[in-house]
């Protein structure tokens, strides 16, 4: 599905479908060995899970994460993986089968990744949770805090020590339900400007909560993301998705009515605030220029995650996930077909991996053309 779908979008000229496909299926040998062998394949055979307080400010099973890292590797600089269950915002665990398959799955391909748990709704709580937006973006806000202070946990490690062996610079986050709604938001809100004044003054409830960076703690370092990773979530405000933006890859079923494949309430309640998922949120990143990809599975609903690998769906989730993340990693980076009199050639254009011509970005894989014939694939990191 997915190779149909890439293919689709360059019948408009068949002689740039021939290049940019040869161009890729060279790059993709070059970029292959480049990364030796990793981040496509399950390469180790065990991991190991530990499990940390990652907050220092709060001490609870809501700051809580596993950390998944496989065994044997002697790799440093590995991309990391935070992924988030879901449940709502008031039910669900980072032992969650969906979670623990997804961080298990990567982490045998060479990536470290951590299920990390956050702040919920208390179930007491819950019924004026679901009628009330100010509570609902509230525990959003809260949510996004948790997981920011949950990847500067990772880089705060990295200055001290960095007993992970993680690459600062390369950090996805991702989730399911509920979970990739944090992960979509904490990407793509950028600045407390961004939350409405009216008819709620969601940016007063941020600033009590910390303001944009939250506050869950490791204050000094960064919670920036190289991308984020969707199983059946959503976003609030469609034009929080900018020209600026991570990539994002999303999969999810058309026929969802919890989170709405195009646009509606969240859980299928009229009091619940307005979801748009995969059906609208990569229209939005196509029309800004934000890399982006979707799985779709027809017919589907919301639930196709819940039992992990047991599911051929979420196994088809993996390796879509896998193929999208894998031109974004740093060795992949910069690969020269030709670098040959390098210091007399001229940029000719620069393409993006469709083939279209553009401008350079930051965190997408784009190709320098050369008036000799030699095209570098390159990715400005942040």
């Amino acid at each position: 599905m997915h190779n149909n779908c890439y293919i689709s979008h360059l019948k408009y000229n068949p002689m740039k479908k021939l290049f940019t496909l040869l161009t890729l299926t060279f790059i993709s040998v070059l970029t292959f060995a480049q990364c030796d062998g990793r981040y496509q394949t399950e390469i180790f055979s065990s991991v190991t899970k530990t499990t940390v307080n990652y907050s220092d400010v709060y001490t609870d099973n809501a700051h809580k994460m596993d950390i998944y890292t496989p065994d044997g590797d002697t790799e440093i600089n590995r991309p990391l993986i935070l992924f988030v269950h879901g449940g709502s915002f008031y039910l669900g665990d980072k032992t969650d089968t969906d979670c623990q398959d997804f961080c298990e799955t990567f982490a045998k391909k060479g990536y470290v990744t951590a299920s990390v748990n956050y702040r919920l709704v208390s179930l007491l709580n819950v019924a004026s949770f679901l009628t009330n937006h100010d509570e609902q973006y509230e525990e959003v806000l809260k949510a996004t805090a948790d997981v920011k202070a949950a990847i500067r946990y990772f880089r705060k490690d990295v200055a001290n020590g960095d007993a992970y062996g993680i690459d600062p610079n390369t950090v996805f986050v991702g989730g399911t339900s509920a979970g990739g709604v944090t992960a979509i938001h904490l990407a793509y809100i950028d600045n407390i400007s961004d939350l409405p004044t009216t008819p709620l003054d969601i940016q007063a409830v941020s600033a009590s909560l910390g303001g944009i960076e939250g506050d869950a703690g490791n204050n000094g370092y960064s919670s920036e993301v190289s991308g984020v990773i969707s199983f059946a979530g959503g976003i609030n405000t469609l034009s929080w998705i900018d020209a600026s933006d991570e990539p994002i890859v999303s999969v999810q079923g058309d026929a969802d009515q919890t989170v709405f494949y195009n646009c509606g309430p969240g859980l299928g309640n009229p009091s619940v605030l307005t979801l748009c998922g995969a059906g609208e949120m990569h229209p939005q990143a196509d029309l800004v220029g934000v890399l982006n990809d979707k799985l779709i599975f027809p017919g589907e609903g919301h639930t196709w995650f819940v039992g992990g690998d047991s599911n051929p769906l979420f196994l088809q989730a993996l390796d879509f996930t896998k193929d999208f993340l894998y031109p974004l990693l740093p060795c992949n980076n910069t690969t020269s077909i030709s670098e040959e009199n390098s210091a007399e050639r001229k940029l000719v254009r620069i393409t993006d991996v469709l083939g279209r011509n553009t401008s350079s970005k930051k965190n997408t894989p784009l190709f320098h053309i050369y008036d000799d014939g030699s095209v570098e694939k390159k990715i400005i990191l942040n």
